[in-house]
């Protein structure tokens, strides 16, 4: 019988063995969790990124079309791929997001890869991990707790009740908490009001926490996290409530990037969670730059479709970091691409290729963006199911051909990295490749970004909406309008905009699927996010809490006699 996942994930070298053979990482470098997981010592890495006698290695972003129920292997292929160079001499590791625990007992599942491509110790990094979710809990809600305790002990501040705008968080799909009252009891009790929670994942703190260049940055960013306005309308920071020591203390292990490994022994940095539909979707900036010093290429991912993971990516980390991605990897599914098409769940195994034919807009849109509007090179991989036919994967060469797109074949799920080889070469290849000359002579590495800094907020939605998303135009009641009116003139103006809208589609409506146009960008609300450096804009229906399926996940889980879990995936 087949190992199952867990079985394969079951099996790794030690950590400080592959931290000293593989990267050349002492021991005394490693903050150990048990022997299969450690924390690079933040000290340390600090020195890494700042060693002016190494050199950066090549950043691959791999990214996605639109998502389906039928999934994509965003991280199954990032694995491979990372597997795959080191298969054929090159040095590689993996700079990836954490899992949030709502997913895992939901719908999606755990963010550790599958079968032969995945990470290890799949069960703890899909569950406790090394605590860097719960430390951003404690710190986001401490900065709560100290919003209610200011106002019960006079408000020195002048906070305004009805202007408190930080809620509470729980790394858990838990839609009754969506909107609640609080404060109820009495006057010992606080004053009654409406709240809600939000993801971990969906955080500013979770954001400051990927975008923070060291633990300086990190203590001036939490300072600007705006939580409430005051009766005269004065924004309040955490600066103002005396709480950035405190949250600094509960982050500070939490800043250091953690070590994990493939099954075949590739080092990945696995450090940080913000959704790409929700936040800004990518890993942290201390993992992404410490792997670059560590290895010639790094394998990073970008949350859900390009249109999101990837435009964030850009436009939010790229920018703020100064990182420039050597190529991108767009991955796509044939039956993915049957979804787009038409083509409804149960049918999706069987033969279609007029349905593959209309799906491929979908695709053709991401490879436009990331090409053309981004200027990056791009591979198309097709993670391939046994379901697939050699016809199938010939329609979608021979379609990306005519754009001078290469696409290939991978099947790192059931091969492992000798199943990515040939997409590996292609990233190879690519990253080698002399930079092209752009229109004025600019041959810099570097990505164009979409907008300007100094461009309003509600033109930068706008960019985003009819560049990215195929829209129209971005529409927005009054009061919305105003609030953007409200930020352009307090001096937020120039960060750029995170857009909240839902996954499965380049519009805020789900069911329209493959390539649509002459929809609108429907902005509900607007969040200042002063502390991670942007301004979310939550649009459609999108939610900042999700909700369990009917049958979650967790229905399936379990644990032996012998403490060993089991259902977990």
């Amino acid at each position: 019988m087949a190992d199952s996942e867990i079985d394969i994930a079951q099996r790794a070298q030690r950590i400080s063995e592959l931290a000293r053979d593989r990267l050349g990482i002492a021991d005394e470098h490693l903050i150990p969790y048990g022997h299969h997981m450690a924390k690079i010592a933040l000290p340390h890495a600090m020195s890494l990124m700042a060693d002016p006698g190494r050199r950066d290695g090549r950043l691959v972003l791999v990214t996605a079309i639109s998502p389906t129920p039928a999934g994509e292997g965003k991280t199954t292929t990032s694995i491979g791929l990372a597997d795959a160079l080191n298969s054929i001499g090159r040095k590689a590791m993996l700079a990836l997001r954490e899992p949030s625990m709502g997913p895992v007992f939901g719908i999606k599942g755990g963010a550790t890869g599958g079968g032969r491509a995945q990470l290890t110790p799949m069960e703890a990094i899909n569950l406790h991990f090394t605590g860097d979710f719960a430390a951003v809990g404690q710190a986001h809600n401490l900065l709560a707790a100290l919003i209610d305790n200011h106002v019960h002990h006079g408000n020195a501040l002048d906070i305004d009740p009805r202007r408190v705008a930080w809620r509470r968080v729980m790394d858990m799909n838990d839609r009754a908490l969506r909107r609640i009252t609080v404060g109820l009891g009495g006057p010992a009790n606080g004053w009654p009001r409406e709240d809600g929670f939000d993801i971990v994942a969906a955080s500013e703190v979770m954001a400051i926490l990927c975008l923070a260049s060291s633990l300086a940055d990190l203590r001036a960013r939490l300072a600007r996290i705006v939580v409430a306005e005051t009766r005269d309308r004065r924004l309040v920071t955490a600066a103002d409530l005396k709480a950035v020591g405190a949250m600094a203390v509960l982050l500070r292990d939490a800043l250091a990037p953690n070590l994990v490994q493939t099954l075949e022994h590739s080092p990945a940095l696995l450090h940080g969670g913000p959704f790409g539909n929700i936040a800004h979707g990518c890993n942290s900036v201390i993992a992404t730059r410490t792997a670059l010093r560590l290895a010639d290429y790094v394998v990073t991912e970008a949350g859900f479709g390009a249109d999101l993971g990837a435009e964030k990516f850009i436009d939010i980390k790229c920018r703020a970091a100064g990182l420039a991605p050597a190529c991108a990897v767009l991955v796509a599914t044939v039956r993915a691409l049957k979804f787009h098409g038409g083509v409804e769940v149960g049918a999706l195994a069987a033969p279609d290729p007029a349905a593959l034919a209309r799906g491929l807009v979908n695709l053709e849109r991401h490879l436009h963006n990331l090409r053309e509007v981004y200027g990056l090179r791009c591979v198309v991989a097709i993670n391939a199911f046994d379901s697939d036919t050699e016809d199938e994967h010939g329609l979608i060469r021979e379609r990306l051909q005519a754009l001078g797109v290469e696409a290939h074949a991978a099947r790192h799920y059931s091969e492992g990295g000798r199943g990515a080889v040939d997409l590996a070469r292609a990233v190879v290849d690519l990253c080698d490749a002399p930079t092209p000359a752009r229109p004025g002579g600019d041959a810099s590495a570097a990505p164009r970004l979409l907008y300007d800094d100094a461009l309003p907020l509600w033109d930068k939605l706008r960019a985003v909406a009819r560049r990215i998303y195929g829209a129209d135009d971005v529409v927005g009641s009054a009061a919305v309008r105003a609030q953007a009116e409200r930020l352009q003139r307090g001096g937020h103006g120039l960060l750029p905009v995170c857009v909240a809208k839902t996954q499965y589609s380049f519009s805020t409506d789900a069911t329209l699927r493959g390539a649509p146009t002459g929809h609108v960008l429907d902005v509900r609300e607007l969040r200042l996010a002063a502390g991670a450096g942007f301004v979310v804009a939550i649009c459609g229906e999108m939610m900042t809490m999700p909700g369990l399926p009917k049958v979650p996940a967790s229905e399936r889980m379990s644990v032996d006699n012998e403490g060993r879990i089991q259902g977990l995936s």
